[in-house]
């Protein structure tokens, strides 16, 4: 008897325990709870406990969060009818739990399958080429096609990334082949391209070197003839400065003599008239002096030696009578420069023609690095 009793109690605690489980719900803060009563939609339970009737309420919990499904690979033929692999990955989260149960009996498998055709109708109306160059174009039309495809079933697509393209093998050694070429003649151009610039380049450093050639040859020309005529200058210079100099001497000289002679009388002019005969026949050479006084040469020899009439004294020549006779002899003669003059002039006009001379070296410095300035950077050829 007491084991009946403790056989009964044991069924009434398991059924007590299972009444309790059914009756508290427990939805977490990521999920969503649909509450069906009797078959039909009754409640949305919000996460923590939840009291429901036991037995006769069934409760469905949706995941909030957002999931990823891959996308089968299949077989595609493109726009260009060439066979590709082609798979996806497809990230989505619902957005309303009531739907995402009532809708539709699998929403996972309904979105592979959906996104399959739409991958499969996408891709197939474009080329290869395109394929590889529009992946985010594919994306957002495989987005956006699937979202409003899956807005009925309450799920809302956040994004879709085509994952691999493999096209077949011979379309993959075909392209090899034209990659191969691509290069190959991106490679022969940028060749040619850089043997052009490099002519180019040649032939410009051929003419800036002509150029500054002939700008060399052009101021060495210029420096000689500057000197030439610097020269030439202080040449003349020198030969001006020194017939002054000499014609001055000269008159200096006969302006002592004929100072000297004022105060000579004849017999003093005779006597040096001799001595200069006699200088004069003193030499090997045959001489015949005939003056133009003959007779009255030695009409005066003959009164100093005593065989004629006395001679009287002549008159000596004053300074002042001279000067009245023929002017002062510094108008004559002119002003006579001292060496310290001389050699003041000749350095005024050297220090010109230096002066002249480096203005020309400057000016032809200048002209060289004008023309040896680089030429303009080419433009960078396009690949």
């Amino acid at each position: 008897m007491i084991g009946e009793i403790i056989f009964l109690l044991l069924i009434l605690g398991a059924v007590l325990v299972v009444v309790l489980m059914t009756t508290i719900v427990q939805v977490e803060q990521y999920e969503s709870g649909v509450a069906l009563r009797l078959g039909k939609f009754h409640t949305m339970l919000n996460p923590g406990w939840n009291f429901v009737i036991p037995l006769i309420t069934k409760v469905f919990k949706v995941d909030l969060r957002i999931q990823v499904l891959d996308v089968p690979r299949q077989e595609v033929i493109t726009k260009d009818n060439s066979p590709t692999m082609v798979d996806a990955v497809v990230y989505y989260r619902v957005a309303d739990a009531k739907k995402a149960v009532l809708n539709v009996a699998n929403y996972r498998a309904a979105i592979v399958n959906m996104a399959q055709t739409t991958l499969r109708g996408v891709v197939g109306d474009m080329e290869l080429d395109e394929i590889f160059s529009s992946r985010d174009k594919i994306n957002a039309i495989l987005r956006d096609k699937l979202d409003i495809e899956t807005d009925p079933w309450g799920v809302k697509v956040d994004n879709v990334e085509i994952r691999e393209v493999d096209p077949s093998p011979n379309v993959k050694a075909a392209m090899e082949e034209q990659t191969s070429a691509e290069r190959e003649r991106r490679a022969a151009i940028l060749k040619a391209d850089g043997e052009k610039r490099s002519a180019i380049l040649s032939a410009e450093g051929e003419k800036q070197s002509r150029i500054l050639t002939a700008e060399g040859d052009k101021q060495s020309r210029i420096l000689e003839a500057e000197g030439v005529r610097q020269s030439k200058v202080l040449e003349a210079q020198g030969q001006r400065s020194q017939t002054i100099l000499e014609k001055q001497g000269e008159a200096q000289g006969l302006k002592i003599t004929a100072m000297g002679a004022s105060t000579l009388d004849s017999k003093a002019l005779t006597v040096l008239s001799l001595e200069s005969l006699k200088e004069i026949g003193a030499g090997a050479s045959t001489k015949f002096v005939l003056p133009f006084e003959l007779t009255k040469l030695f009409e005066g020899a003959a009164d100093y030696v005593g065989y004629s009439r006395k001679a009287p004294d002549r008159q000596l020549s004053d300074l002042k009578d001279i000067e009245k006779a023929l002017g002062k002899s510094e108008d004559i003669l002119g002003t006579i420069p001292t060496a310290d003059e001389m050699q003041a002039e000749l350095d005024a006009i050297k220090e010109e023609a230096d002066e002249a001379l480096q203005q020309v070296v400057d000016e032809g410095i200048k002209d060289q690095m004008t023309a040896s300035e680089p030429p303009k950077e080419l433009k960078e050829p396009e690949a």
